[in-house]
């Protein structure tokens, strides 16, 4: 069942603000459901935020932070690591299979593997770099043609692949249920398919949706309007 929503919240410029206000509304999503509020964990959604914006959210106690682009993240993190070794990067976004050493290095969890090809290049890229990064399989939940993910009935073929075949710490599953839908069905099949293949985490929820994705059993959450604002257009 949806959660009760808040009067509108229009986030402003103070982001510690905002941070708040969100995370006071995990809290009450997930108490409402009899679930405690450190089992949803917040991702920070930093791409296209200016340094300064992101640095406000690490003051406030906030090391979770997504980015969908990882020439972006290569620019931007390694200052603000310096300065917050704790933090721990997410790539949201989609992952071309020449830009999987780079993404290995610069991300400590990787929540878009959707396909065969980069499945294979990231079991490589791992051997060699001896690294282990948590990742989540991509499920196209609302089988929209024009969208990356796996299928939900190709999941479990493409989980034996990455599981048995390649080894990969395959953790949980990750969806972005289709633009102009209700989102709590979407949720709810993502939660079944992650229950029904033993996968504790469901990262599911941005800013319109977090409460309701809380709600329906997400472990991780995405937000980044909220927490910042409407994201600076691209330079050029």
């Amino acid at each position: 069942m949806p959660s009760p929503r808040a009067p509108a919240f229009v986030p402003g410029d103070d982001v510690a603000a905002n941070l708040a206000h969100v995370r006071r509304r995990i809290a009450a999503a997930a108490a409402g459901v009899g679930r405690r509020p450190s089992d949803v964990a917040l991702v920070a959604v930093s791409k296209n935020q200016p340094a300064v914006r992101v640095a406000a959210a690490l003051q406030d106690g906030q090391r979770a932070f997504g980015e969908n682009q990882v020439q972006e993240a290569q620019a931007k993190w390694p200052a603000l690591r310096a300065r917050f070794p704790d933090i721990t990067l997410h790539l949201l976004g989609p992952l071309q299979t020449n830009k999987v050493k780079a993404a290995v290095a610069t991300f400590d969890v990787i929540q878009t593997l959707d396909r065969p090809k980069l499945a294979h290049a990231l079991a490589a890229e791992l051997a060699a770099s001896g690294k282990r990064p948590p990742c989540f399989i991509e499920v196209n939940i609302g089988e929209e043609p024009q969208k990356a993910g796996v299928l939900p009935a190709e999941l479990p073929q493409f989980l034996e692949l990455c599981q048995a075949e390649l080894n990969l710490p395959v953790v949980g599953l990750m969806c972005i249920p289709p633009l102009g839908e209700i989102p709590a069905p979407h949720f709810a099949l993502l939660a079944k398919l992650a229950d029904r293949h033993r996968l504790a985490e469901r990262s599911m929820g941005m800013s319109g949706d977090y409460e309701d994705a809380v709600t329906l059993g997400a472990t991780i959450v995405r937000v980044g309007t909220a927490i910042f604002g409407e994201r600076a257009p691209k330079a050029g």
